[in-house]
């Protein structure tokens, strides 16, 4: 039997926080940008173009914690506790049944 590592749960939530905390940053960041190149450049819409690059920054974390998360869920395929388990992650069948 594998042995947890003590501080196992915690880490865990650790990781999933800053999920949160990476996407408010991207944001605060690329307003920050946008803020900055608009006072020293002197358009407004450089503004919007941080902003911008701020929520694209916030996607792309998104898409790579999902990657992670995908990758993690492929290998318990081939784990036996969960052989039984439905494969197929389509929820058009489910639809039908209400």
């Amino acid at each position: 039997m594998e042995e947890k590592p003590k501080f196992g749960k915690f880490v865990e939530g650790a990781e999933h926080l800053s999920l949160g905390i990476s996407i408010v940053l991207a944001v605060v960041i690329g307003v920050g940008l946008g803020i900055a190149m608009k006072k020293y450049l002197g358009y407004d819409w450089l503004l919007w173009l941080g902003v911008f690059w701020g929520i694209f920054a916030a996607g792309m974390n998104i898409k790579r914690a999902y990657n992670k998360q995908m990758k993690e869920l492929d290998k318990l395929k081939d784990d036996p506790k969960y052989k039984h388990a439905k494969t197929n992650y389509d929820d058009d069948e489910d639809d039908d049944k209400y």
